[in-house]
């Protein structure tokens, strides 16, 4: 029986092994901030058993510091070829590969040695700030991921493959399901074999671009089902002979693809994001308002974890539904925050709120982390929410203030933010703006390496 180990970083790595078959299918193995290519270190079931659950396997630290074109260490990260790290397995996850009934895969954690998490892991870093959450106002965090895609198809133009949308139908088109539909019923076969509820998908707005909405559930859970989730689309997909991409910007003349999140606040197995009274304003509690208020107010920061690389930012823009000023709306698809009343919650009161602002380049553990601490300085400071914006904040005469327009202004942002040290930690800080900062360089140098993300995301 195989096995496939998954750390934790951007992209979560991932030990596979075999019985009968000891390397065969293997992925290579690649960890880093910025990625969430799928990757893996693939381990024979013996040698799993053996030394593996116990003493994990040796992984160098660098892999905290690789951006998302280059596999080599960025300068300012203060981590490289020096050092190394082991990947312990998290049993609790392993599971049978649906694709490849031979192998299975589990996520794993970062630690110094074993037993001793290191500070850099972003599982570690998920559960950091959510037991902060849960010791000082004894909250959980619940999430649901809405996952957008494109569908490519490889076609040979003058020599030269390239890859172009699927189909060409619009938004909830029959003939896209259809056509998808061989694909699209293994893909949620796997998901549900994995214990990944599926609540609807459908064809969305892009050329060949669909979209699969996850159910809620803890968010450290919700991180990596999304993390198994796209393994899933992304392996289906090639199996029938298409590639499936999670980049933000695909075509940058058509609708970007994003990773919406759903956020609620839950306590003792009850939602108390939600107005308890026929009272509340804007149909939350007061918890759930200043929990909110602090997402608002620190979501320039936020974009630094959710929004990682300079294609995020081709993708935020105003009227893209992206979220592309610093507001919040009932029900408003333009505001990047964007609160909820689902099919089967009372009228006037909200279950939960959107962020739209997050990508399929986004580490979700980090992503999530980043919107806990935010959430918490909210709770901390008893912030309030500013009046809900109930149009198109570009239509506004005086429009909202615009969150960031490139990954530098998210990162300056977020050097100027000290919740996010105290919370998420000084080390990985650096790291995380150490990659950013590469990125940023690196596509500033290569205006078309962008096309290339179509084989990392």
């Amino acid at each position: 029986m195989p096995l496939f180990l998954q750390a934790s970083l951007k992209a979560l790595s991932k030990i596979r092994g075999m019985t009968d078959y000891p390397f065969s299918g293997s992925t290579i193995p690649r960890i880093t901030v910025n990625h969430l290519d799928q990757l893996a270190r693939v381990v024979p079931r013996k040698r799993f058993h053996d030394i593996v659950i116990k003493n994990g396997v040796g992984l160098t630290v660098a892999c905290m510091a690789l951006i998302s074109a280059v596999d080599a260490p960025a300068d300012g990260t203060n981590l490289g070829g020096v050092g190394e790290i082991r990947l312990i397995p998290d049993l609790s996850t392993k599971c049978r590969i649906p694709w490849s009934k031979q192998e299975e895969m589990v996520l794993a954690d970062m630690h110094l040695k074993p037993g001793e998490a290191w500070e850099y892991c972003p599982r570690e870093a998920l559960r950091r700030v959510s037991k902060v959450l849960k010791d000082e106002f004894n909250l959980v965090m619940n999430a649901g991921f809405e996952n957008e895609f494109y569908l490519l198809k490889s076609v040979s133009r003058e020599l030269k493959e390239e890859f172009i949308p699927f189909d060409s139908t619009p938004y909830c088109s029959t003939s896209a399901f259809d056509a998808a539909s061989p694909m699209l019923h293994e893909v949620v076969a796997a998901l549900q074999s994995l214990n990944i509820p599926v609540e609807q998908l459908h064809a969305e707005a892009g050329k060949g671009q669909f979209e699969i909405a996850f159910g809620y559930t803890t968010c450290t859970d919700a991180a990596d089902n999304l993390v198994f989730a796209r393994e899933v689309v992304r392996a289906v997909a090639r199996k029938h002979g298409l590639l499936a991409t999670f980049m933000p910007k695909f075509a940058l003349d058509d609708i970007g693809s994003g990773s919406h999140v759903h956020i609620s606040l839950w306590e003792n197995g009850r939602n108390v994001f939600m107005a308890s009274s026929e009272h509340s304003t804007h149909g939350m509690s007061k918890v759930g308002e200043e929990f909110m208020a602090g997402v608002l107010e620190h979501l320039p920061s936020i974009l630094a974890f959710t929004a990682p690389v300079p294609n995020s930012y081709d993708r935020i823009q105003p009227n893209t539904w992206s979220g592309a000023y610093q507001c919040w709306g009932k029900e408003n698809r333009e505001a990047p925050l964007r609160t909820a009343c689902p099919p089967g919650v009372p009228d006037g009161v909200v279950s939960n709120f959107e962020i739209k602002a997050f990508d399929g380049c986004a580490n979700p553990h980090l992503g999530l982390a980043s919107i806990i601490a935010a959430g918490i300085d909210g709770l901390r400071r008893h912030l309030t929410l500013p009046e809900p914006v109930d149009t198109n904040p570009a239509s506004l005469d005086s429009e909202p203030q615009r969150l960031p327009r490139s990954l530098s202004e998210s990162v300056e942002a977020l050097e100027k933010d000290g919740v996010f040290r105290d919370l998420i930690g000084e080390k990985l800080l650096v790291a995380i703006k150490g990659v950013r900062k590469a990125e940023i360089a690196f596509y500033s140098q290569n205006k078309d390496a962008y096309k290339q993300l179509i084989h990392r995301y």
